[in-house]
């Protein structure tokens, strides 16, 4: 069993770390509205992880073709909510003339609101749709049920850790900087949460 869950975590790991919109968003989330928001938007994206690695332990490699029959649309939705909240993030900036009230107010932003997005967005990210689906094939070596559940706990917790370190970053920058610093960082990382958008959906059509 222990095995299972170092083989969960190492998977776990491997989606969290690589740099994508999600990871930016996370820290960007951080930066402008503090570390509760950011720990919240993490703790969204590590539970969509852990929904696809339970579904991938428990449905296996029947539900890959299911997953693969909807990417596209899947890829769609993801690109224009990435693009409106890139689009949504440059008229907040434009928005007032005082780049701190427009930080506190972001800060008010509901916990749950911010999880219940991260969670949608990293559920329909076609990066992790892709990844789970291919782990569903090459999973039937865990036979045992407390091996699976092993497994799936093993890639949460990898995610949620590796998620929680990039809020924690991202509030630190935050917290650290001058109004001026935070503005030219939501700009960079609005810029580059478009680029992803863009990419996205350009895949998907």
């Amino acid at each position: 069993m222990l095995d299972a869950a170092v083989a969960g975590a190492l998977a776990g790991y491997a989606i969290a770390v690589p740099v994508g919109a999600i990871a930016v968003l996370i820290i960007h989330t951080a930066i402008t509205r503090g570390l509760r928001n950011g720990l919240a938007a993490a703790w969204g994206a590590a539970s969509a992880d852990g929904i696809y690695a339970s579904l991938a332990v428990i449905v296996g490699g029947a539900a890959t073709s299911l997953i693969e029959q909807y990417e596209a649309p899947f890829k769609l939705i993801a690109g224009v909510v990435l693009i409106g909240l890139a689009i949504r993030g440059f008229a907040g900036l434009r928005s007032t003339h005082d780049p701190d009230a427009e930080h506190t107010r972001l800060a008010r932003h509901t916990v749950r609101r911010t999880y219940a997005t991260f969670l949608g967005l990293t559920l329909l990210n076609p990066v992790t749709i892709a990844y789970f689906a291919a782990l569903m094939v090459g999973l039937p070596s865990l036979t045992g049920a407390p091996e699976r559940v092993a497994f799936a706990v093993g890639a949460f917790a990898a995610s949620v850790s590796w998620q929680m370190l990039l809020a924690a970053f991202g509030a630190l920058l935050g917290r650290g900087s001058n109004r001026r610093i935070r503005v030219v960082s939501a700009v960079i990382g609005n810029f580059i949460v478009l680029g992803f958008g863009l990419l996205i959906l350009s895949q998907g059509v």
